[in-house]
């Protein structure tokens, strides 16, 4: 795979492009494979510990320079009443790491009501540095232990896109 560094310095103006030049132009930043995921699950949480939403997907990259880049879409959030300070943290987990959050108190309001969210969405560009599979999922849970907040309520359809780009 070609990579920022042996990438052509410059070109000459009506010249031909080497072949060599052309095929590190052709294997740049390319993307080499995407996988989908999706869960219409509907999960509760009424505690400070994260939960799987079942949204899930594995990818198993080709070279450990890869990158993945990870677009979540986790629909149907909604912050439960009965406390006012419920709020729905969402996290996105590669295997049993959190790599990143993708909210956090998300529908605080300060107030006893009910609180629709919709979609809470998130992109991460992740180095995972191997060959074997990689699992890719994420995790919410609740500010407080106290009302539930729920994700894919009304089952709502949740994603999750694995894209390997090569470096």
């Amino acid at each position: 795979m070609a990579t920022p560094t042996n990438l052509p310095a410059a070109e000459v103006a009506y010249t031909e492009l080497a072949a060599s030049w052309l095929n590190d132009l052709r294997g740049a930043f390319r993307i080499l494979q995407v996988v989908y995921g999706s869960t219409t699950t509907q999960v509760s949480n009424s505690t400070t510990t994260p939960v799987d939403t079942t949204l899930t997907a594995t990818i198993t990259p080709q070279s450990t320079s890869s990158k993945v880049l990870v677009l979540v879409n986790q629909n149907g959030a909604l912050k439960g009443a009965g406390n006012a300070a419920n709020a729905v943290n969402v996290q996105l987990m590669r295997g049993a790491t959190n790599i990143q959050n993708i909210t956090l108190s998300a529908g605080y309001t300060n107030t006893l009501l009910e609180n629709r969210l919709g979609t809470i969405a998130g992109m991460v560009l992740d180095t995972p540095a191997t060959t074997s599979a990689v699992t890719y999922k994420t995790q919410f849970y609740n500010d407080l232990n106290a009302a539930a907040v729920l994700v894919q309520i009304l089952n709502e359809v949740s994603s999750i896109v694995l894209m390997e780009v090569s470096a």
